[in-house]
């Protein structure tokens, strides 16, 4: 008769999914037409989601990352949005609104709010990525009531001054982020 080893739970699961446990779990948001044109305007360059991604993934186990976007039916943007896929975000399109004043709305300030709350209760820390003073209230209430820590990556001069105050860490982008 021969002995079988039990392998723990937490072995198997890391040996299934090829993820490493013993690195804190966060989750990541990012406001993508924040970061586009905050980039744009204070760097006249791109945000590089790929670097981003790599740096992120060396110190962390990411349980979940979205991207929030707006649709607007355009080629480029489409291409866009599956290179973030394809790198690991979920993407959440809202359509964009034209109005008859011919203002615009298309923002995900509620829908984020929303998903850091669910989520956020359930990790070590999150992550956002968006210039936008609004989080600054979201990010402490995190903090208060869940213990979750958020860090904010955003361009320095277009990044509100509460936002920064709020999360545990901020990081202006800088040239490893941009192409």
């Amino acid at each position: 008769m021969t002995e079988q080893t039990q392998i723990p739970a937490s072995t198997q699961s890391e040996l299934v999914t090829g993820k490493n446990s013993s690195k804190p779990r966060i989750g990541i948001f990012v406001d993508v037409q924040n970061i586009y044109y905050t980039c744009r305007e204070s760097y006249r360059k791109n945000f590089d989601y790929n670097s981003f991604w790599a740096k992120i993934s060396d110190e962390y186990e990411i349980d979940c990352a979205i991207a929030y976007a707006i649709y607007r039916g355009d080629e480029k943007q489409s291409q866009f949005q599956n290179i973030l896929r394809a790198i690991g975000f979920e993407v959440k399109l809202k359509p964009f609104i034209q109005r008859r004043d011919g203002s615009a709305k298309g923002d995900w300030d509620v829908g984020i709010t929303i998903d850091m709350l669910e989520y956020g209760k359930k990790l070590d820390k999150v992550i956002l990525l968006s210039g936008d003073g609004d989080f600054a209230l979201l990010l402490g209430h995190l903090k208060q009531q869940y213990n979750v820590p958020c860090d904010v990556y955003g361009a320095d001069k277009l990044t509100a001054e509460a936002l920064k105050q709020s999360a545990a860490q901020f990081y202006c982008i800088d040239d490893s982020l941009l192409l």
